[in-house]
């Protein structure tokens, strides 16, 4: 492999990718009910309970974090998007729960052995170059007690590369949403440029997400000191190849 390609750090347009034209073309799948399950699931993954202090790293617009904090969790939820953490304030007091929201880089978790449990979901893990990569989980580890765990929700690579396409099309009315991926089997990283009209306005942002298959993260995990990593579907149950979701539970 070439080790230079995995140490760059990956063409990535955060700024113009996290911002109000992703929340309007995710809208119809970020639904009520899916937030419902995914905070459930959540829930039962991390062994949570009343009181539980947690931390959502790249929370988004909150989805999972409020629904947490209705469960009578102490949440933390960290991301680097303005007008994610804008829309995760305001749901918050909407739903009358606080949660600490908090500017920042998941490289950088000013936090050593707080939580009880932190997440990171919805494929928001793989942005940087492996070496930015494993400084996530690592401090992740540090930001847990001791017997903490952390569950990380990613694409299921095994599930997707038979059905990989190099082009997807997702519209919302006149607006269109474009991304043209291209798969690098030597970096198993995903370059892709999205294209968006919308409104009478057309942008183009590249991004890239690093894949991976569950023996490779589980040696990761391992490397930064986890433990005790087990590995679910989106249901809960023990991975599959039918899996569209990979998510790994790892304990310090």
């Amino acid at each position: 492999m070439d080790g230079r390609a995995v140490d760059e750090e990956p063409e990535f347009d955060a700024e113009g990718l996290f911002d109000e034209d992703y929340l309007h073309f995710y809208d119809s799948a970020l639904t009520e009910e899916r937030d419902r399950e995914d905070a459930e699931l959540v829930w039962r993954l991390l062994g949570l309970a009343p009181g539980s202090e947690v931390l959502d790293v790249a929370c988004g617009h909150g989805r999972i974090a409020n629904r947490l904090a209705e469960r009578g969790c102490v949440v933390t939820g960290l991301d680097s998007s303005t007008p994610f953490l804008q829309h995760a304030r305001a749901d918050a007091a909407e739903r009358d729960v606080h949660v600490d929201y908090v500017e920042g880089d998941m490289r950088e978790l000013p936090w050593p052995n707080r939580f009880d449990g932190v997440l990171n979901w919805f494929t928001a893990f793989g942005y940087f170059s492996d070496a930015g990569n494993r400084r996530v989980l690592t401090e992740v580890r540090q930001a847990l007690r001791p017997g903490g765990r952390f569950a990380l929700e990613l694409i299921n690579l095994v599930e997707l590369l038979p059905r990989f396409r190099e082009h997807a099309v997702h519209e919302v009315g006149d607006d269109l949403l474009i991304d043209h991926h291209r798969l690098d089997p030597l970096t198993m990283r995903s370059h892709a440029e999205r294209l968006i009209v919308r409104a009478g306005r057309v942008r183009r942002i590249p991004y890239a997400i690093r894949l991976f298959t569950a023996p490779e993260l589980r040696d990761w995990l391992h490397d930064a000191g986890f433990t005790d990593v087990t590995f679910h579907g989106e249901d809960g149950e023990p991975l599959t190849r039918q899996h569209r979701r990979m998510i790994a539970v790892a304990t310090r």
